[in-house]
């Protein structure tokens, strides 16, 4: 299907073209994105690994406690956290104390310092392609700590970057496109669902962010 006709069905099921742009995200420009501080990215990315599995409203209550016992997310002190700041964390009422989601704040940290060689994580992160979306999230599953499925991909979105999200409602309409035929994790599904996206891309004019809300809400 025609992504015009994709956004038809979704106007439709949301009061209207104008109805349906007003609910719409769009990302950051690549300028704003390439100068996110490495402290938000690696904030961000903290928030949506305690996030998953867990109700949001729980961490986002606690968020100042979280920014507070990280040391704001200063990627170098949070890289060489040694076992005594560890072990401080898991007794801090602060934060959620899952010592596996603590322990990736230190490796996503290392992460995040292995890109400044490549520009860093505004360049390596923000500047990504697109196009090759799926490559970027190949990059976070690989080299950070629990980045894998939707974890990754609602980090990106919530740093601003632009992204899509293979939420049920996302999966469902790739699903109904023919696209996939069930929830994509393959490589090769991954790719289908790459190439759908920049044939939509093509179509539209739009950002992948748009076309996954689009997607989301044509159900």
């Amino acid at each position: 299907m025609h992504f015009d006709e994709i956004f038809g069905l979704a106007a439709a099921r949301n009061g209207g073209e104008a109805a349906l742009e007003a609910k719409l995200t769009r990302p950051l420009p690549p300028k704003e994105l390439s100068e996110l501080a490495e402290d938000r990215w690696l904030a961000t990315i903290t928030k949506s690994v305690f996030q998953a599995g867990f109700n949001w409203k729980v961490i986002e209550a606690k968020w100042e406690g979280f920014e507070a016992a990280f040391d704001g997310f200063d990627v170098g002190r949070c890289a060489f956290m040694d076992d005594v700041k560890f072990d401080a964390l898991l007794q801090d009422a602060r934060i959620v104390r899952n010592g596996t989601k603590i322990a990736t704040v230190r490796d996503n940290a290392a992460f995040l310092m292995g890109l400044r060689d490549q520009g860093g994580a505004g360049q390596v992160l923000g500047g990504w392609p697109s196009t090759d979306y799926v490559g970027l999230l190949d990059l976070l599953k690989r080299d950070g700590s629990r980045l894998g499925g939707t974890t990754g991909q609602y980090a990106m979105r919530f740093c601003g970057r632009d992204s899509f999200i293979l939420s049920r409602d996302v999966t469902a309409r790739l699903i109904a496109e023919g696209v996939v035929d069930k929830p994509p994790t393959s490589k090769k599904a991954m790719a289908a669902v790459q190439a759908a996206f920049n044939t939509w891309m093509e179509q539209s004019g739009r950002s992948l962010t748009e076309i996954s809300r689009v997607l989301a809400m044509s159900l």
